[in-house]
């Protein structure tokens, strides 16, 4: 996960704080029309453990460009469900299991409570 983190957005171990890892493995088949074929070797989906991680360190050492082929082009702050409704649809019942996990812990009582089809709230 540290070697993902640091690769991806520049992170290190001491930039974060594990506050929870998903209890279960979560997984995802690809649509077969996405599954590359002739690659060695051919993968159909993946199987992850979640982390709920807090950031101990100023924002700004957040560097999208850490890696060779940047995974992402950008960030920011959004509202805890938001990635639920964002992500492609094969993925978004692992998202969902994993953030539901973790809601407890990653806010207020009274936000917790996920309606799939809520529009995004701005605050």
């Amino acid at each position: 996960m540290y070697r993902e983190l640091y690769e991806e957005v520049g992170l290190t171990k001491n930039d974060v704080k594990v506050v929870a890892v998903s209890r279960h493995w979560l997984r995802y088949k690809l649509p077969k029309r996405l599954v590359r074929w002739d690659s060695k070797p051919v993968c159909i989906g993946q199987k992850q453990k979640w982390f709920l991680l807090r950031l101990d360190c100023d924002e700004s050492k957040i560097n999208m460009q850490r890696g060779n082929t940047p995974e992402f082009d950008g960030w920011r702050w959004v509202s805890y469900w938001y990635p639920v409704r964002q992500v492609v649809s094969f993925k978004r019942d692992v998202y969902r299991r994993a953030m539901k996990e973790f809601a407890s812990l990653a806010m207020p009582f009274k936000e917790r409570k996920f309606k799939g089809k809520r529009k995004h709230r701005r605050g």
